[in-house]
This record gives C-alpha cells, structure tokens and sequence, in this order.
C-alpha cells in the first residue's frame, strides 16, 4: 500500500508569511540531537525510542523538575529490564542511558536539529511551547507534535518557520506500534516532509501522510466507533451486552476496555474535539461524561463488572440487539471513511486499512471487511 501524499497540499512557498525562511532542511541532513518536551507517559516512550534508534543526546524537558526526574528514572528502569532480559547487549542500557539528560530550562534545546512536544492536549499549551522552542532551536530544526486531535495548522500558525512545523503522531505503546502519522499542514515545505519521512523511518516507524482534520485517522475512526456504542448505552441498553457486540470482529480490545486503557478523560477531549468538528456524528455521552466525572480508571471494575455509575436506567426497559449495534457501527464506519475521501485525509481507502492495522492492531485488511 502506498503512503501517498496528501490530495491538494498547498505550495509551502506560497503558505509561508512574508519575510519568513524556506525550510531548507535536505534529507541527507543527520540528527545529531534531539529534544522531548514533556515528561509523561507518551514523552518518556519517545525519548527512549529516539535515544535507542539513533544514539544521539536526547533532552526531555518539563515545568516540573520532580518530572524529569522521575522520568529519567523510569527510562533508566526500563533500559535496565530490557538487557536483563536479554534484549540489549551486555552495557547497553549504561550506553542508552548515558545519552539522556534533563532540563526545565527551554534554552537547553539550542543545540536540536529536532524537536517533538507532548505535552498536554490543550492548544494554549502547545502554542506556548513551540513559540519558546523557536527562540531556542536553529531555523532549519524540525518541530514536531504527538498530538492527537488538535489542529497542527493552529499551534505553526505566528510563528517565524511555520514550515518545519509537522504532526508526528505515535501510538501507544510507542515501542510497538508501528504506525505514526505524519500530518502535513498547508504551511509545511516539502523538504521539511522528506525530512521528517526520513526520521520516522530511522526511527523503524511507518509514516503515512494524512490531513491536518480533527483525530486524523485511527482515532477519529476509533471515535466513530465509540460514539455509536456510547449512544447504545446512554439509551438505556446492556453495557455489558453492547461492549461485546463487537467481539465477532475480532478487534484487539472491545470498545469500553480500548476506552479503559486510553483513559477515559483522554477519550472524552477527544471525543469533544471532534464533536466540535463534527457534531451531528460524534455526540456527547452522558455514561462517559459519569466516569470521568467520578475520577474513574473506566467502565470496569478490578471484578470486570460494569460501575453502577456509567450504567443508565432506561425509562423503558429493553433489550439488546447486537446485530443492530454491529450494523449501526458498520454503517458509521462506512460513512466515515466515504467523508474522510472525499475530503482528502487521506489518498485511499488503503491508506485507512493500513493506519487502523498498524497503529490500532486491527485484523489484516482493516476497516475492509468490516465496512
């Protein structure tokens, strides 16, 4: 399958504001440093795959230097597993672990020739950082983000270089899903792209190009799903009963345990940035909005039972039809991806298959034999 551009990328030349600098960046240009701002989960993944990949310094940064700390600590701890186990050679991990080191001070990303953010998913946020990280880094340093649904085009747009500024979107866990999304804004120069194309490889990764639009690909997919199952439950049926309606399918997770394990607050701003975008096919759910409202991990308990919380008495009650969960989800899936063609997320419908096989584990052929 290819990993075709993009339909209708505007010209970098012409999107770029006056008196700003192409993005002159050739592929055959090395990283010889790299900087991670942030320092949760997702940060620590990334600072550990890039210093792992390429062996070169790394600097992960945060407002907390508590965080950095406990970061490092648990990159060192992982190194440490992974050649007690056989994974790395004998001195690796001192090697790997070697290359690390952290800072709360932004100036200290001077020397990167690339950058990625992962911080919290608040555009205010991110704004900030890449506006400090261009007083830092050189022009031509590549600035990524990890976000997962916000607009890349609105965290480039004010500054200097906003054509090096490009969505890097990895998926969790980052050591072994293959997938990142590589998403292209209307500023972004082609060779900012090449560029970027070549570090996800160095990075053993398999970047496909998608569009700046709310969730990209696999999580504005994976949302469709969750709003249809969502909506079954916020009527009034079977948590229990709809969450397995899936399970012929054979995904990976069923919906409610997939919403688990990204945690259910992520979910929900995700499921808002896209019912912002798109309101009248991702709603707003009143069973999600209850677990995240009650500070709850999901809709299960540590027993596998359905928290009585995220359960909805029906004014009538009634039962489950699971054929009529799979053909709702079908048809939401069937529409979704005719709209993410027709707007040009991506080139084909190959393109989803292999973005939902690679970054959401799901079966051989994707959304094909589902949809």
């Amino acid at each position: 399958m290819s990993t075709t551009a993009v339909r209708g990328a505007a010209d970098s030349s012409a999107a770029a504001p006056a008196g700003s600098l192409p993005f002159h960046s050739a592929a055959t240009k090395r990283i010889e440093s790299f900087g991670v701002v942030g320092a949760g989960l997702m940060a620590s993944q990334l600072v550990l795959l890039v210093a792992e990949k390429l062996r070169v310094p790394v600097v992960i940064s945060d407002i907390s230097a508590n965080r950095v700390a406990d970061a490092i600590k648990g990159i060192r701890e992982r190194l440490s597993r992974q050649e007690a186990r056989g994974r790395l050679a004998s001195g690796e991990a001192a090697e790997i672990s070697a290359l690390i080191r952290g800072s709360t001070n932004p100036a200290e990303f001077s020397a990167c020739d690339a950058a990625i953010e992962a911080v919290f998913e608040d555009l205010r946020v991110k704004r900030t950082v890449f506006r400090q990280l261009e007083e830092s880094v050189a022009p031509d340093a590549l600035l990524l983000t990890n976000t997962s649904s916000l607009s890349v085009e609105s965290m480039a747009r004010g500054l200097a270089h906003p054509e090096r500024v490009l969505g890097f979107h990895f998926f969790n866990p980052v050591a072994v899903l293959p997938l990142l999304e590589l998403v292209r804004t209307p500023f972004a120069s082609d060779d900012a792209v090449l560029a970027a194309s070549v570090l996800a490889a160095r990075l053993g990764k398999t970047a496909v190009q998608v569009a700046d639009t709310p969730g990209f690909v696999v999580n504005r997919i994976l949302t469709r799903i969750f709003s249809e199952i969502l909506a079954e439950i916020d009527r009034g049926s079977d948590p229990d009963a709809v969450d397995r309606a899936l399970e012929p399918w054979g995904l990976p997770m069923t919906p409610l345990n997939l919403i688990g394990y990204i945690g259910p607050s992520v979910q929900r701003h995700i499921c808002d940035t896209l019912h912002r975008a798109y309101p009248n096919r991702f709603r707003r759910s009143s069973s999600l909005d209850a677990v995240v409202k009650a500070g709850l991990p999901g809709f299960f308990d540590e027993n596998g039972e359905v928290r009585p919380v995220a359960r909805v008495l029906p004014s009538e009650p009634h039962g489950t039809n699971l054929e009529h969960v799979r053909r709702r989800v079908r048809e939401g899936l069937a529409e979704e991806v005719q709209l993410m063609l027709d707007e040009g997320v991506v080139a084909t419908s190959a393109d989803i298959d292999r973005c939902m096989t690679l970054g959401a584990n799901f079966p051989p052929g994707g959304l094909s034999h589902l949809t």
